[in-house]
């Protein structure tokens, strides 16, 4: 049996791969062909090579297999990718965005930053890394742009202020986010749901519309993905 792909209709940018043993994995186009970032496997079909998209090593691709129902990152987009680490999962941002598309990539380490910069970036010219503090957004406020979407995947306390924080800068009205809840990260004395609870909570007095909430579970223990979209002018004049 041959390897098929065909492009996700609900996804833009994401394949559905049948493999030779007829199982299912999902990919996205390589934009750095021949290059892989995390090990994963690139398979050539039709003229065009395809990476991958480990659940295990990637939120983004987890929930979309316990079911997202929307993408909001997409060719052309601009998004601002917070916690961007080594790039495992701003790698495959950056194949959907495109050539057209952006990705700022705020990563607090140095060490990740230099292998983010020598592994990934450096290959893809539609990526940005900055070596920064997510909690202090003003400090690259003159070398991000506005963007479509925020993507927040950070092991702090005050996930979702911090991406508020962001959004209130940075965000397009009307724009999306995506935050990987890390519940233990948050407070470890309390059950998952109620630290969830909390942080959708946080988001929807700033002014975001829950769309969904994924539980990421067997991926990644204790962790939830909120899609959410930002309409500011909406809670105008609420508290």
């Amino acid at each position: 049996m041959t390897v098929k792909i065909e492009p996700m209709s609900q996804f833009n940018g994401v394949y559905q791969v049948i493999l030779e043993d007829g199982s299912r994995r999902i990919a996205s186009r390589n934009l750095a062909p021949g290059r892989d970032v995390y090990g994963e496997r690139l398979i050539k079909h039709k003229d065009e090579e395809y990476r991958l998209w480990d659940p295990y090593r990637s939120k983004i691709s987890a929930a979309i297999l316990k079911g997202l129902k929307a993408l909001p990152i997409k060719d052309g987009s601009k998004v601002l990718y917070l916690g961007a680490a080594s790039g495992t999962t701003a790698s495959h941002v950056s194949d959907i965005v495109g050539e057209n598309g952006h990705v700022f990539c705020i990563e607090f380490a140095p060490r990740p930053l230099k292998e983010l910069i020598d592994n990934v970036c450096r290959f893809r010219p539609n990526m940005s890394p900055i070596l920064a503090d997510a909690r202090l957004p003003e400090k690259y406020v003159n070398i991000v742009e506005k963007v479509d979407v925020i993507y927040c995947d950070i092991a702090q306390p005050e996930q979702a202020q911090i991406l508020i924080n962001n959004a209130k800068i940075f965000l397009k009205s009307d724009g999306w986010i995506m935050l990987a809840i890390k519940a233990r990260s948050i407070d470890v004395t309390k059950e998952p749901s109620e630290v969830y609870k909390k942080e959708i909570a946080i988001l929807e007095k700033n002014g975001f519309q829950i769309h969904q909430v994924i539980h990421l579970e067997p991926y990644d223990k204790d962790h939830a993905m909120i899609l959410a979209q930002y309409a500011p002018k909406r809670w105008q004049g609420e508290d």
